[in-house]
């Protein structure tokens, strides 16, 4: 996890807070270093146990093609807020988050570009089968058509287990799920990344993400990734009206197979890129690749559309503000 090297953020990028119509979220932003974006703007979603962080070795690139980049924490996830209770944990709930995180980024100026890493992709996909208008295009990115299947989907099991043995009763105890959590994370989570050799200020890092994130979060996601549906179909549909989208994945992904992840950009009808020696996070496995494609499809895509020619004029986007770091 050498993107965790520093606990700095790369000169073009900094931490902020983003307003929308559902509420504040936590973000990092990158913009091009003269500070023009004369591209349209990208938002960039994480995978399950991930968060904004895992972008970080993307993000200058991207936005050093001339646009505004912006990664952002899930609803509960790490330094975003909590949703009050499980339902604003549905997929529903939070591709709504999306759409709004980008009418907010976009500030009326035409649409994002949309990125989702892992589950990340399942909830783009949501957010584009419940409103299109407002993306410019998708990216699944190290995600599938559906539910997990093998190792991972196992580990899941293990978590659903010892979190929510009664599958979804109410109400939540969540200091006691707290307490769950920092027991999975001291008994399991924490030996096992010393005994990888992680570094000690990355398992400081992963710490406080894990106990951050709301425990809820994690009980209804899994669920999602266990039992979510193969909605490619519909997507089908979206993506012959118009909607450019990509399947990009790692030669070597453990989560949703290469093969499968093919098959699914074959049926959908979409651009697709394989990533030789990339895992399951290209974005952190072969960072260059990874801008490098996602920058030629978004340009490829905006000659379609009329260019933004400044992201530095007063409230745009209306909703960033900077955070305390």
């Amino acid at each position: 996890m050498s993107y965790l090297r520093s606990l700095h953020l790369p000169e073009q990028v900094r931490s902020a807070r983003l307003t929308t119509a559902r509420g504040e979220f936590a973000v990092l932003e990158a913009k091009p270093t003269r500070g023009v974006c004369y591209r349209r703007p990208a938002l960039l979603v994480p995978g399950y146990t991930g968060s904004k962080e895992n972008f970080l070795p993307i993000l200058e690139p991207l936005a050093a093609a001339g646009r505004m980049v912006v990664a952002m924490d899930l609803r509960g996830q790490y330094q975003s807020p909590d949703a009050a209770d499980r339902a604003g944990y549905a997929p529903a709930a939070l591709a709504a988050d999306l759409l709004a995180a980008g009418d907010a980024i976009a500030g009326g100026a035409g649409g994002v570009h949309l990125v989702g890493h892992s589950l990340g992709g399942l909830l783009a996909r949501e957010a584009v089968l419940q409103r299109p208008a407002g993306v410019l295009s998708l990216t699944l990115l190290g995600s599938g058509p559906g539910a997990l299947g093998g190792e991972r989907a196992e580990m899941l099991r293990e978590t659903l287990a010892l979190l929510d043995p009664a599958a979804g009763a109410e109400p939540d105890d969540r200091g006691q799920l707290a307490a769950l959590v920092r027991q999975a994370w001291h008994d399991q989570h924490e030996p096992q990344a010393r005994a990888d050799g992680v570094d000690e200020h990355v398992i400081a890092f992963l710490k406080e993400r894990t106990l951050r994130t709301c425990p809820v979060h994690f009980i209804v996601l899994a669920r999602y990734l266990l039992d979510g549906p193969d909605r490619t179909d519909e997507l089908v549909k979206v993506v012959a009206a118009g909607l450019p989208t990509q399947v990009v994945y790692g030669e070597h992904d453990d989560a949703w197979s290469p093969a499968e992840q093919e098959l699914m950009a074959r049926r959908l009808g979409a651009d697709r890129a394989c990533i030789p020696g990339a895992a399951h996070s290209p974005a952190i496995d072969a960072p260059v690749t990874t801008a490098g494609i996602l920058t030629e499809f978004w340009n490829a895509a905006e000659r379609r559309q009329p260019t933004i020619h400044s992201c530095g004029r007063p409230g745009y986007p209306s909703g960033l503000r900077q955070a305390a770091m």
